[in-house]
């Protein structure tokens, strides 16, 4: 893997304000529980807060850590403390009950201090049996047992609040952070059996912090018996949530990198034994995957102007719309499974690609991933090849039939977050996949750069979302006839006029409408026919724009 720099670490913690009043409240705290109530405990916060703040980043989110005490407890005592001596009025807490599946081992209280989000919880240490990954027994530990516990060593700091110190029991997380490297406290193989999904949260924090990922780690991340136990015990909506985070943090291909470099595909975008094997084909090499997510990201970061360069409305588009450039890299990410078909439970042909999205990562419509991806990988099939000299630009006009191209539902839908720009960057991607050189590559983007410029100089990138200039009622009203589904296809109709004639009023629109009809270009006992179910309907006499009169 790439050697990566690693961020300066500052050598202590600067505290803002608030949190500098916090930590103030909950050592005075401690010690009105041993001085009124002789119980004897000690705040540490521990974890990513720790670690952001030595990267100098700021965190609103404080993990407390208590020793020998419940943090329901400890937090229900808190808050009548700053309530009663300090006249502090703290939000409601809130009871997290342990949930395992979601990795809550042990309930945690929850509150909002100063604007600080709080988690309490107690020390603790964990058993786990050989097929689970939830721990058979947790109990309380000691700071060194609960930092061993823990995935990472860079995870495994602790802010003593007391001290005003930062605590790293492993003694190795200071030096892991410094030097940028990804590292288990205890032997990975161990750390992995524990709980598996400590493997893709590794590649997360390698990929986000631009760490090396250490030697014993990478070889245990590919024994088989760590990457069956990741496709049997964990939950697919964990390995989803942070396959999510990944796609959308701040380096998605060096994640894809690093899950193609330690053989982890297969177990991350799992597909079900029972459908792979009654799919179309088998998948394409992995490698793939990760030539897609390259090729993208090449696209995407070049600024200058070459015959790589991508049109800057495309790359523009891509980067500021929020969510899309996640949607693209996890489409990619997925290419493996492009054009592989399986037959569902009631015959019905569905996609490899999102049976990894919907069963494999347990991905919804949230960022339009099951929604928005399919409808990628069907617009690069339809757009496939596309260039200004084809007869499909140009018939029965370059504008109408560009405009036609960019309104098909798979390019750009709103409902499914397609957009016609991302559907462009996409099928452009698909296609340089199996470019042979760079002279093939190069002619490639430029078809597509040329077809975005012209989208442009048609006014099509507005039109796009143009709605009809004419609605059902106004078309039924004009071809005096009742309203029925016949409509839909003379609204259709309409639409292709619209794009036809730019500049043209619904009078115009209504006068071509009832020309067509008087010259017998619209058949509407046919249509209507059709529409019922009668017949089908012949697109010579109905649909075909070639009968258009212009």
């Amino acid at each position: 893997m790439t050697t990566r720099i690693a961020p300066a670490v500052r050598k202590v913690i600067q505290l803002t304000d608030a949190e500098d009043n916090l930590c103030t409240l909950l050592d005075e705290f401690t010690r009105h529980l041993q001085e009124d109530k002789n119980i004897i405990t000690a705040c540490r916060i521990n974890g990513g807060w720790v670690r952001d703040k030595l990267l100098g980043m700021q965190s609103n989110d404080m993990d407390i850590c208590l020793a020998d005490m419940m943090g329901v407890t400890f937090a229900e005592g808190f808050v009548a403390f700053l309530s009663e001596q300090k006249d502090l009025h703290v939000h409601k807490i809130s009871k997290i009950e342990s949930n395992p599946d979601q990795s809550k081992h042990l309930e945690t209280a929850r509150t909002t201090l100063l604007g600080i989000d709080l988690d309490f919880v107690n020390l603790r240490s964990e058993e786990y049996a050989e097929d689970s990954r939830i721990p058979t027994e947790v109990k309380f530990g000691t700071p060194l047992e609960d930092a061993l516990r823990r995935d990472l060593t860079i995870n495994a700091l602790f802010y003593n609040v007391h001290t005003r110190s930062v605590e790293d029991f492993t003694e190795k997380g200071l030096d892991d952070l410094q030097n940028g490297i990804i590292r288990t406290p205890l032997p990975p193989r161990e750390t992995f059996l524990d709980d598996p999904l400590r493997v893709i949260r590794c590649v997360r924090f390698a990929s986000r912090f631009g760490f090396e990922i250490e030697s014993d780690l990478q070889q245990a991340a590919q024994l088989e018996i760590i990457q069956d136990s990741l496709a049997q015990k964990i939950s697919r909506e964990r390995v989803g949530e942070e396959i999510d985070k990944m796609m959308k943090g701040q380096d998605p291909l060096r994640s894809i990198r690093i899950i193609n470099d330690l053989k982890l595909y297969k177990s991350i975008y799992h597909v079900p034994p029972q459908i792979t094997n009654i799919a179309s084909s088998t998948p394409k090499p992995h490698e793939l995957s990760l030539r897609a997510a390259t090729i993208l990201n090449g696209l995407l970061s070049s600024t200058s102007e070459d015959s790589m360069s991508l049109h800057p409305t495309l790359r523009s588009y891509v980067l500021q719309e929020p969510g899309c450039k996640a949607r693209l890299f996890l489409a990619a990410s997925l290419y493996s499974y492009h054009g592989i078909t399986y037959p569902d439970s009631k015959g019905k042909e569905q996609t490899l690609v999102k049976c990894a999205i919907q069963d494999g990562l347990k991905l919804g419509r949230q960022n339009h991933y099951l929604d928005g991806i399919p409808a990628l990988y069907s617009a690069s099939d339809l757009l496939n090849g596309v260039s200004l000299g084809q007869d499909r630009l140009k018939l029965p006009s370059e504008r109408v039939a560009i405009g036609l191209l960019l309104r098909q539902e798979s390019v750009h839908n709103i409902n499914t977050g397609s957009h016609w720009a991302s559907s462009l960057v996409f099928s452009l991607v698909c296609e340089l996949v199996s470019a042979s050189g760079h002279e093939e590559a190069a002619e490639c983007v430029q078809r597509y750069n040329a077809l975005t410029r012209r989208v442009e100089e048609l006014g099509l990138d507005k039109a796009v979302d143009a709605k009809p200039i004419l609605d059902g009622q106004a078309i039924a009203h004009a071809m005096d006839e009742k309203p029925g589904p016949w409509m839909k296809t003379m609204v259709n109709r309409v639409l292709e006029w619209q794009l036809g004639h730019p500049e043209g009023t619904q009078d115009d629109c209504l006068a071509w409408l009832k020309e067509d009809k008087s010259a017998g270009r619209i058949d509407l006992e046919e249509l209507k026919a059709a529409t019922m179910g009668n017949k089908r309907v012949n697109p010579g006499k109905v649909a075909s724009s070639k009968k258009v009169k212009r």
